[in-house]
């Protein structure tokens, strides 16, 4: 939108966001009229964890510093449930214009622009799941009840559901599927793919409308992994296709269900990437109280033609695309397509095969099918362990995503499931 269509919709300020290594959106805002504006944030926001605590890495980190947030004019729009303000995501710039070594979605820029140098684009969405609580009771009240996907949890929402679908088409992103889910007060929307950093800036702008829309309503949103440890949690599932100049890798070729050989290999890199990927996805305490096998959660290392057990499944026909269901809300989205863009183009530079799929339940073989990690130190351990990341993440970042990481799993160690899921509850 332009600065006299945003003024002609009421807007007087707008909020630059970016996401933190812990998953965290953090805004600075300005007035319309200094639009477009470079506000001012500090590099240290890149060790802060969840919890607002900051721990200095080898290379990022202290009181040190000063960044500029640069708007992308591009992605600027009216939200349509908060009058009177504007959105739009930043990059982070050093004070002399260049982009600052750390941005997670210069990052997320650069992998896609990595993929661009072998003839190829990929086409992403994001899977939401969050669940609504009462805003006026201090504990955890769900906001409806009623049977898992059941109409009866759908009419006690409707109205809610049809303004959120209003407002996320007001601002450029349409839906494609909404229906209430598994989980206790648990609703899940799908939107259209995009490209990969247009994409996490939907996931950005669509959890911000639906805990915006839902306070409206007096209901809390929250994408927290998980409210009831020994219930099911909520995840941010990935969608991505690949695809060159003769159209798709997913389909059309001679590989597994019909993938192309590069999309085999994409896949397979993304395969062996996932361990280290669960650090970027799904990396805090609170998201092994969600990985759980038999839930859906993917906690197995293994793909499958649309198993929802395996971490990755893939989905064939007119859309063909891969989703890595291990994922969660704890996650940059920015990090996340950028890293599994990572993983899949070495596995295209290095010609990787899958091995056979899986079906079922791995669960119920004996053992024969790897877990992904059981705790975020174990998944931060395979991240530093991966060549393939930390070369695309470099060294700052990647060291500054392993200690936000561990200062978190630190924090949480003595805390038992309860305790923390109620810490960690209203944090995404």
């Amino acid at each position: 939108m332009t600065p006299e269509e945003l003024r002609a919709a009421g807007v007087t300020l707008v909020e630059l966001s970016f996401v933190d290594n812990a998953g965290i959106t953090r805004v600075k805002s300005v007035p319309l009229d200094r639009m477009p504006a470079t506000p001012g944030a500090s590099p240290c926001f890149d060790s802060f964890g969840s919890d607002d605590v900051m721990v200095a890495g080898r290379y990022l980190g202290g009181p040190d510093g000063d960044l500029r947030l640069v708007p992308d004019m591009s992605r600027v729009v009216a939200l349509r449930a908060l009058p009177g303000w504007a959105w739009a995501p930043a990059d982070k710039h050093d004070q002399d214009g260049t982009p600052f070594v750390a941005c997670q979605r210069t990052f997320a820029a650069r992998q896609v622009d990595a993929l661009a140098a072998h003839g190829l684009h990929a086409r992403t969405a994001f899977e939401h799941e969050w669940i609504l609580g009462k805003a006026d009771r201090p504990d955890f009240v769900p906001a409806f009840d009623g049977p898992a996907y059941g109409q009866i949890r759908l009419e006690q929402v409707a109205g809610y559901a049809a303004e959120l679908v209003e407002d996320l088409r007001a601002q450029g992103i349409p839906v494609e599927q909404f229906h209430p889910e598994y989980a206790v007060g648990q609703l899940e929307v799908s939107v259209a793919p995009n490209d990969p950093v247009g994409a996490a800036d939907d996931a950005v702008l669509v959890r911000h409308s639906i805990r915006t829309r839902s306070l409206a309503h007096g209901w809390r949103a929250t994408f927290a992994p998980s409210v009831d440890p020994d219930g099911a949690g909520s995840g941010t599932h990935l969608h991505l296709s690949v695809h060159d100049g003769d159209g798709t890798l997913m389909s059309g070729g001679d590989g597994p269900c019909g993938l192309r050989a590069g999309g085999e290999s994409f896949v397979a890199g993304i395969l062996r990437e996932l361990p280290a990927l669960v650090a970027i996805g799904a990396g805090h305490p609170a998201s092994f109280l969600r990985l759980q096998p038999s839930r859906w959660a993917g906690v197995w290392q293994a793909w499958g033609h649309e198993t929802r057990e395996t971490a990755v499944r893939l989905i064939t026909g007119p859309s063909a695309n891969v989703e890595v269901k291990c994922f969660d809300g704890t996650a940059n989205p920015y990090l996340l397509v950028g890293t599994v863009i990572a993983a899949g183009l070495a596995g295209i530079t290095e010609e990787l095969r899958l091995p056979a799929p899986v079906e079922g339940d791995p669960a119920s073989r004996d053992g024969t099918v790897p877990r992904l990690p059981m705790s975020a130190d174990a998944a931060a351990d395979a991240l530093e362990r991966s060549a393939v990341l930390a070369a695309a993440l470099g060294p700052e970042l990647h060291d500054a995503i392993l200690t936000v990481r561990r200062a978190e799993a630190a924090r949480c160690s003595s805390l038992d499931p309860m305790t923390l899921t109620s810490a960690v509850r209203w944090r995404w």
